[in-house]
């Protein structure tokens, strides 16, 4: 599922792939708007099965730290006010999710954008961190869903 959710650089919020077109992948926001619209080859689009967060020891995949966030929230939306928090209250809630993450190379606003991403895949119904849409063939995802 991560795989087909995107982050569009300098967009707000989440994006799902749809299709993809000659020069361009089809999206879809994920709020209940659901508009779609391109992203071309000059926006920078990153995949959420792509994101790791820095730890003391490495990295850990954003599926992991989602999973992390959704056990902290019994798999309810966050009720943390991260719009208003201070550093050190992004610090200490981060840090029940993730205790040792890297604090120098985390930011706040790589917290922040965290607990948008997940309420906004949480809102959307897709709870499921781990899923993994196998095959990656195909010019459309229902070609891709049809090959499993």
């Amino acid at each position: 599922m991560l795989e087909t959710i995107l982050a569009i650089s300098g967009k707000p919020g989440l994006y799902k792939l749809v299709s993809r077109g000659n020069r361009s992948l089809i999206v879809e926001t994920l709020d209940e708007v659901k508009k779609r619209m391109p992203a071309f080859a000059t926006d920078k689009v990153i995949s959420l099965a792509d994101i790791a967060m820095y730890t003391d020891e490495g990295e850990v995949p954003l599926r992991e730290v989602l999973n992390s966030l959704k056990k902290k929230e019994k798999g309810q939306l966050s009720a943390f006010d991260y719009k208003k928090a201070s550093r050190e209250e992004l610090a200490s809630y981060f840090t029940e999710i993730l205790p040792n993450y890297d604090r120098d190379r985390v930011y706040p606003a790589d917290i922040k954008k965290l607990v948008s991403w997940y309420n906004l895949l949480v809102k959307a119904g897709m709870t499921d961190f781990d899923e993994v849409l196998a095959p990656t063939e195909g010019d459309h995802i229902s070609d891709r869903a049809e090959q499993e």
